[in-house]
């Protein structure tokens, strides 16, 4: 342990280098872009203009802006409700059930991360839409309209922010273990009982870091809801869709607006993420 500590406390050239790349590194992908959106968020417009702050909250007052963020918070918040349901179901059902298939089903899990979001969008599209859909001809006689849709978004938004969860909580049950949930369940405790009395208690942290962690991701969810969505203003336009529509129409001041609030967002999940460890580990 001693060893250790002298090595970390080494100071040489190589930690210098090391230090300056790191920080150049990330200067260069991360701080230097955010700062370019940020300054051009609160520049006039055009020269004798007015900029700032009001200018800023008169960007996002437009009916078009209010809408994109108010459907973007509909797609977040179902799609974190659903992820979060399903996450925790199926957090326990690799924990503490064995049964065949259970590897195969943990890699399932995983496979949104891998796969780029426009595939997922297309894959929903190929098994929703009216047209060639597997179920879209279906459910559209029966009045449901998946693709083109809110539930469509829902559904794409879902799907990529879906890991989140589960990663977050199944590493805290395995740690966990099943000791304290037998004896309740000796003692004659029914399932909801020990979930509720024993479980929650245990990964509480770990749901609610994995929750903040698929509100980010679905927020900022591009590709997958661009495939399902019309992605026309006031009919199907995200906050991100937004982005890439004024921004490619020379809107800029309206697209810079939109992205700092998405922005600020993130940065709010890095700070709530990081007081969650800090109380968990207290």
């Amino acid at each position: 342990m001693a060893d250790t500590r002298q090595i970390r406390a080494r100071k040489g050239p190589v930690t210098y280098a090391l230090r300056f790349f790191v920080i150049a590194y990330l200067a260069v992908l991360v701080v230097w872009p955010l700062w370019e959106v940020t300054s051009r968020t609160f520049a006039p417009v055009e020269r004798g203009a007015e900029g700032g702050f009001s200018a800023f909250l008169e960007r996002l007052q437009d009916p078009t802006v209010t809408y994109a963020f108010s459907l973007t918070a509909t797609c977040a918040f179902w799609a974190v409700l659903i992820n979060t349901v399903f996450g925790v179901g199926i957090s326990l059902l690799l924990t503490r059930y064995s049964f065949p298939g259970r590897r195969i089903v943990s890699v399932l899990i995983d496979l949104p991360m891998s796969v780029s979001p426009v595939v997922v969008g297309l894959a929903l599209v190929l098994a929703y839409s009216s047209g060639q859909g597997w179920f879209g001809g279906a459910l559209e006689s029966a009045g449901i309209f998946i693709i083109g849709s809110t539930p469509g978004m829902i559904m794409a938004t879902a799907f990529v922010s879906l890991p989140l969860v589960i990663r977050e909580v199944v590493p805290v049950l395995e740690e966990v273990g099943i000791d304290s949930e037998l004896a309740a369940s000796s003692l004659g405790a029914n399932g909801w009982q020990i979930f509720r009395r024993i479980t929650l208690p245990s990964i509480k942290w770990a749901v609610v870091y994995g929750v903040v962690l698929s509100l980010a991701r679905s927020l900022g969810e591009f590709g997958a809801v661009k495939i399902v969505s019309p992605g026309a203003a006031l009919r199907g336009e995200t906050a991100t869709i937004l982005i890439q529509n004024r921004y490619t129409n020379f809107e800029e001041p309206t697209a810079y607006a939109a992205a700092f609030v998405l922005v600020l967002a993130s940065v709010l999940a890095l700070v709530v993420v990081s007081l969650i460890r800090k109380e968990d580990h207290s």
